[in-house]
């Protein structure tokens, strides 16, 4: 994986499978962030320190800095794992007590599920889930995936070559009679209202773990890769991504400086409209976060969503699309010809005319997985580096496009 470049002058060093099936229909939600945005954990939340003044983290231990869905709490040999509601008030937070393989578990914790640390088979539902394997080098400890066609990281494709992972599927079409079989260590589910921890009492039942991770419901770029923390909590990793992450969150925090030196903001819409309705993200959202970053001028950065995006028409964002500069995230459309195919009206839209549309699937592979759905949300230094490129490529002259690529 490339690091990203530093600013001149100075010196220095992921789509879920169950979007791919719903397809457009959750469109705005997985572009466009938050339902409620772990309301009530955000108000409970520290607000984090600046990198430069982090206080040092204790060896085989790490801190939650920017996520506001998990707390991680460590006491004598054992950690608790707290994944807090992520939709409104109503679903109680779950606790997970995890205590080393063998050990006795620990007195008051009623309610707390255990978890026998290292984990030593992983299920995971949603690419993302690759992606914080892949992530922590930890491939080898992925048992099985919700789909084989959305897997984009090389190492867990050759596993599934070899034939070393099994396909549980998804949703209302889990394998759960294969689950229980298998009898993984932990099964990682992403979450949906409506599909949290009640939706797996059968594997509950069995005494087969499960643990939700809602990062797709942070609201910035950083909040949502440091789930990533989770798995390392649960692999006794963390010494190792305290400094991975570390570094990313460092480049990430380095590029967003050097973007807000841009002289100009150059405006940016987003998306294709679905069913006549046209999802934005929101300004508590991670995509208008990033957006920000980039030193773009995003028209409705300022826009408060209760679910993390705006539902408009045709109509509403057209005008701002015939003046704009730049046109992200097109779907899977990756040529002019094709977006033309769907509307003719786009011809018009100023970022087509200058040819600045540019869409997200750079890294997509034969089998039709996207990278950026992947790997894209470990690496948010990557992402922002990719947008710096796109609106200001004087800052970054030598910067290869790495999810991005200008529609033909």
């Amino acid at each position: 994986m490339p690091q990203p470049p530093l600013p001149p002058g100075r010196a220095g060093g992921a789509l879920p499978f169950f979007s791919a099936r719903r397809g457009f229909a959750l469109f705005g939600l997985l572009l466009m962030g938050p339902l409620v945005g772990f309301g009530q954990a955000a108000a409970r939340a520290t607000v984090a320190k600046p990198a430069a003044l982090a206080p040092r983290t204790a060896a085989g231990r790490t801190t939650v800095r920017y996520a506001k869905g998990f707390t991680i709490e460590y006491s004598g040999n054992y950690k608790v794992v707290t994944i807090l509601a992520p939709f409104g008030q109503k679903t109680a937070a779950t606790r997970y007590l995890l205590v080393p393989r063998g050990a006795a578990r620990p007195a008051g914790y009623a309610g707390a599920r255990v978890i026998e640390t290292p984990i030593r088979s992983l299920v995971g539902l949603s690419s993302l889930h690759v992606a914080l394997a892949d992530f922590l080098g930890a491939a080898d400890v992925l048992a099985g995936v919700g789909d084989f066609k959305y897997v984009s990281a090389p190492r867990v494709r050759r596993r599934i070559a070899a034939g070393q992972l099994y396909e549980v599927g998804q949703s209302g079409a889990l394998n759960n009679e294969l689950l229980i079989a298998r009898r993984p260590d932990l099964v990682m589910a992403s979450g949906w209202p409506g599909e949290g921890l009640a939706h797996f009492q059968v594997l509950a039942a069995a005494g087969v773990p499960v643990m939700i991770n809602s990062e797709w419901v942070e609201t910035t770029p950083l909040a949502r890769a440091e789930w990533v923390k989770v798995l390392a909590a649960l692999l006794n990793r963390e010494d190792l991504v305290n400094q991975k992450f570390g570094q990313v969150a460092r480049d990430y925090q380095r590029l967003a400086a050097l973007a807000q030196r841009a002289p100009k903001r150059p405006s940016v819409v987003l998306g294709l409209p679905f069913k006549d309705v046209w999802y934005v993200p929101g300004a508590d959202n991670y995509m208008a976060r990033f957006l920000r970053d980039a030193g773009s001028a995003y028209p409705w950065g300022r826009t408060q969503a209760p679910s993390g995006s705006l539902a408009l028409s045709f109509e509403a964002v057209a005008p701002v699309a015939l003046a704009a500069d730049y046109w992200l995230q097109t779907g899977t459309i990756d040529t002019k010809a094709a977006l033309l195919a769907v509307d003719g009206r786009y011809a018009a839209f100023g970022p087509f005319k200058t040819g600045r549309v540019f869409n997200n699937t750079r890294r997509t592979n034969a089998q039709g997985s996207n990278d950026y759905w992947e790997s894209g949300a470990v690496r948010p230094d990557l992402v922002l580096a990719d947008l710096i490129k796109i609106f200001h490529p004087e800052l970054l002259p030598t910067w290869p496009l790495y999810y991005y690529q200008p529609l033909k």
